[in-house]
């Protein structure tokens, strides 16, 4: 089945490049969603349009948006691993990041899953840094971020794949909306790095 293209993405030309790309696009955002500027809500947009085209089986679409999220998952955390608990403290809050170290310590293995399973607009950064500041076992952070967002990206191309062209009819309809949310969560996500950036070169 065909649909047309989707507004909401061809509205930005890097939606347009990424779209064009497929699952290496999906990698590419997914390293930077997860580690260099949380684009809050993309992953799940471009992969659930992208199973919906039905140019490859959805479960390929899952896999490499899984892909590109582990890696920028793992950049986040070995970042934090080098830099210890200092990183920790210097990134987030000293509240903040106390009660992410304490859920860490309760539930491990779950404190990364659970809310790598969590849709936007979850914070899912602050567990990358505490499970790289605590010095987590390597093997059972990527075993933990790789479940998580694995159901996480099957459930969004399974859902596309299936209601395709209900979704995309949406998307085509509020893509207005829709983009301006979008565009507004990725500027927030971009000013916020950029003041955890400067804070942490003037610590």
């Amino acid at each position: 089945m065909a649909f047309h293209l989707s507004p909401l993405l061809a509205a930005v030309p890097i939606w347009h490049r990424l779209r064009r790309l497929g699952g290496p696009g999906l990698v590419l955002l997914g390293v930077a969603d997860n580690s260099i500027i949380p684009l809050t809500g993309s992953m799940d947009v471009l992969t659930i349009w992208l199973a919906a085209r039905h140019h490859e089986p959805w479960p390929y679409y899952a896999f490499m948006a899984t892909l590109g999220a582990v890696i920028g998952g793992y950049i986040t955390y070995a970042l934090a691993r080098k830099g210890g608990k200092e990183t920790m403290e210097r990134k987030l809050s000293k509240r903040r990041a106390a009660k992410v170290a304490r859920a860490f310590e309760r539930w491990g293995f779950f404190a990364v899953a659970i809310p790598a399973l969590l849709p936007p607009p979850f914070p899912f950064v602050p567990f990358l840094i505490a499970a790289g500041a605590g010095q987590y076992s390597p093997k059972k952070f990527l075993g933990a971020l790789t479940l998580g967002r694995g159901v996480r990206y099957s459930i969004g191309a399974g859902l596309g794949y299936h209601y395709g062209s209900h979704i995309l009819r949406f998307f085509n309809q509020y893509y207005k909306p829709a983009m301006a949310i979008l565009i507004g969560l990725a500027v927030i996500g971009a000013v916020l790095s950029l003041i955890q950036y400067l804070r942490m070169r003037k610590n």
